[in-house]
């Protein structure tokens, strides 16, 4: 059995399809639920979603895996089962753009930043959870040629995240809302996890997942999980690690704004 949790290329796929082509049972792929076309033409979403995505290349190159995985699975019986996970976290992971860097603006209490009204959906799903439904896919027949989703059922706004992470902390949050199209601008390295995924309110079906593994039910709430993120990162005070440049830029953007 082979898992690829770092395969981000067409061509990193087909050579692991020459590689593995008759000596594995089963090689599971980690594409990505930001694969899904954006805006999306109707929720829920499922696996029959169409995959389109013009913002970002990374989503376009999980779109081309896939595409030459189904096809090495019709042609030559290549025994690929293709998960898609959404926002997957664990007690190291900042869901907020800026990761760190807003963590720590969000601690002292400075403005941090949403992007359009704050009222997006979204849903995150805890590595715990993640885990049970992916280790059930595993060794199992059904699931080779085959795709699933994984996500949590819990379904969230961005202003409902950012507040979940500042309470878990003690703190209120300062949130300034920005123009999904102008923060692409503002700050371009967020600009296509922005316009490609997080703009998109995103509500999933996992019921194919559930049919295969019955005992897949996500059971930690982000209420939970923020507070494993706050406690890990306070543990050691140098886990908060400060893009000064990026937090300079976080600043100029709110002082546009609030002008």
């Amino acid at each position: 059995m082979v898992v690829n949790f770092r395969s981000f290329t067409p061509a990193q796929v087909q050579a692991d399809i020459e590689t593995f082509a008759g000596v594995t049972g089963q090689y599971v792929y980690i594409s990505s639920a930001s694969a899904y076309q954006k805006p999306v033409g109707r929720l829920p979403i499922t696996e029959s979603t169409p995959l389109r995505n013009p913002w970002w290349q990374y989503s376009r190159d999980k779109i081309a895996s896939e595409d030459a995985l189904v096809a090495a699975y019709r042609e030559r019986g290549f025994p690929v089962t293709i998960v898609r996970p959404s926002h997957t976290y664990d007690e190291q992971s900042i869901p907020l753009e800026g990761g760190t860097t807003a963590l720590a603006r969000l601690l002292r209490g400075a403005p941090v930043v949403v992007h359009g009204d704050g009222t997006s959906l979204w849903t995150l799903t805890h590595s715990r959870d993640f885990a049970v439904a992916f280790t059930g896919l595993l060794g199992r027949p059904a699931a080779i040629g085959d795709v699933f989703q994984i996500t949590s059922d819990e379904v969230l706004t961005w202003d409902a995240i950012t507040r979940m992470l500042a309470a878990a902390a003690g703190v209120d949050a300062d949130i300034v809302h920005v123009a999904s199209d102008e923060l692409a601008r503002e700050l371009p390295d967020w600009g296509p996890g922005i316009l490609g995924d997080k703009s998109h309110s995103v509500v999933f079906d996992n019921s194919k997942v559930k049919s295969l593994v019955p005992e897949y039910t996500a059971t930690i709430p982000f209420a939970v999980g923020a507070r494993e993120i706050i406690a890990w990162h306070q543990a050691d005070p140098s886990r908060i690690r400060v893009d000064d440049e990026l937090d300079a830029a976080i600043d100029a953007v709110v002082a546009r704004h609030r002008s």
